[in-house]
């Protein structure tokens, strides 16, 4: 017997999908929308349907009838489109209506959103994606691989992979459910000769790259896995180490020794020093509307990125919007008595190029006492020298950054660094 091949609509007929009866539903709510829109234009329907209605309307309005006729169809549909929705998704109660709409509201709106890049590392990064991903889905995150220290340095000795701390934190600020991410990525194992001191982030990190073959593909690969809104991507796949050289001639190999030299550093260099960009970074940066650098230390998360010639000459040839977020505090043995031009001079000078930004974000508002740890740390407020910075043709967009804190401790807002930045972004678009 010849077999008989099945239209595949015909597999929406297939008992237990739970979704026929919520066709059905529809259909009804449809037929009552339309019922009620004939009364109300005088179209006679059925004559036995108006026979019916005829009797209500002796002691109802027609214009009344035919109103409560619509609304109670148009809640019909709307039930039976709503739950077809949740069935065909998976997600069978009301509470997980609210995930529906957010995915639907960032398919629709924040898809629609400009191409960013944001580039540099850590905590900083981190900090400006957690905002940025509420304005937008279309986020490039270009993330510095120097880090030797921690985790992230056992694990790139012990395994040759590159270090994925920053990523880690960049990929968690990114996710849809950041809370349970991070809380996740940033469980550490207190005790186990191989585990101690690891983060489940790093050791997640270090699997994906070990099946995927490279840590580009292992991101890609996990991004699936945690839903992003956006990407991450290291810099180059090259095994980047960084050298300073201090103004007193000396030289300190490694990104968490350059810090604890606690010098004034001359010149940063990497090794090797002719690393090559991933390709998708520079095709980000082609195809971005907005280019951010920073916020984050200076030397050991923001310069290293620019150290990649390719990546710095592309910065420079983009027709995108560019802004440089300025860190609040000093920091020390990298920054210890910069000043915002200082910053902006010490990225141009190892940049080597022109144009690498259009404006710098400042904060100008500062709690009233800050915590006396700063000082005892060594950590002062970057203070900004306006007519420097002019001299460099560099804009200055000032507004209130910080994230109010009974500690007096001073942190970056993420939701004010990314509105700041947007803000600016937008009416330097209207400007042309």
């Amino acid at each position: 017997m010849k077999k008989i091949k099945m239209p595949k609509q015909i597999g929406w007929l297939i008992p237990g999908l739970r979704v026929k009866r919520w066709f059905a539903l529809i259909l009804v709510g449809a037929l009552l929308i339309t019922f009620g829109v004939l009364i109300l234009f005088d179209i006679k329907p059925v004559f036995y349907t108006m026979q019916f209605i005829s009797k209500i309307a002796n002691t109802i309005s027609t214009e009344w009838l035919a109103f409560g006729i619509i609304m109670i169809g148009m809640a019909f549909f709307f039930k039976g489109w709503r739950m077809t929705n949740l069935s065909m998704l998976d997600l069978p109660d009301n509470r997980n209506s609210d995930i529906l709409l957010e995915n639907l509201y960032r398919k629709r709106k924040l898809s629609r959103g400009p191409r960013i890049v944001a580039v540099g590392g850590g905590t900083g990064l981190s900090m400006l994606l957690s905002g940025i991903k509420n304005i937008t889905n279309n986020i490039t995150a270009v993330v510095s691989v120097g880090d030797d220290g921690g985790s992230s340095g056992r694990l790139r000795e012990s395994l040759g992979i590159l270090p994925p701390g920053d990523i880690r934190h960049c990929m968690t600020a990114l996710a849809d459910d950041e809370d349970l991410v991070t809380k996740l990525f940033k469980f550490r194992f207190d005790n186990g000769d191989e585990l101690e001191g690891h983060s489940f982030g790093n050791l997640f990190l270090t699997a994906m790259c070990e099946i995927t073959g490279d840590m580009a593909s292992a991101v890609k690969a996990s991004a699936n896995v945690i839903s992003l809104r956006g990407r991450v991507l290291p810099a180059t796949l090259d095994d980047m180490k960084l050298v300073a050289q201090m103004k007193d001639g000396s030289i300190v190999h490694g990104e968490s020794a350059i810090p604890e030299a606690h010098g004034h550093i001359e010149k940063l260099f990497s090794e090797p020093a002719d690393c090559k960009a991933l390709p998708e970074v520079i095709q980000a940066i082609r195809d971005a509307e907005l280019i951010i650098l920073g916020p984050g230390s200076l030397y050991t998360s923001v310069i290293p990125n620019l150290l990649i010639k390719e990546i710095s000459e592309e910065i420079s040839k983009s027709n995108a919007k560019k802004i440089y977020v300025c860190n609040i505090m000093t920091q020390p043995g990298e920054t210890d008595g910069y000043k915002v031009s200082d910053h902006l001079k010490a990225l141009l000078k190892h940049a080597n190029v022109e144009h690498l930004v259009d404006a710098v974000l400042v904060n100008n508002n500062l709690p009233e006492q800050p915590s006396e740890k700063y000082k005892e740390q060594g950590q002062f407020p970057v203070v900004l020298d306006t007519e420097e910075i002019k001299k460099l043709g560099i804009n200055i967009c000032a507004n209130n950054l910080v994230e109010p804190n009974k500690d007096g401790l001073i942190r970056h807002s993420a939701g004010r660094v990314a509105r700041a930045v947007y803000y600016w972004f937008r009416k330097e678009q209207k400007n042309g």
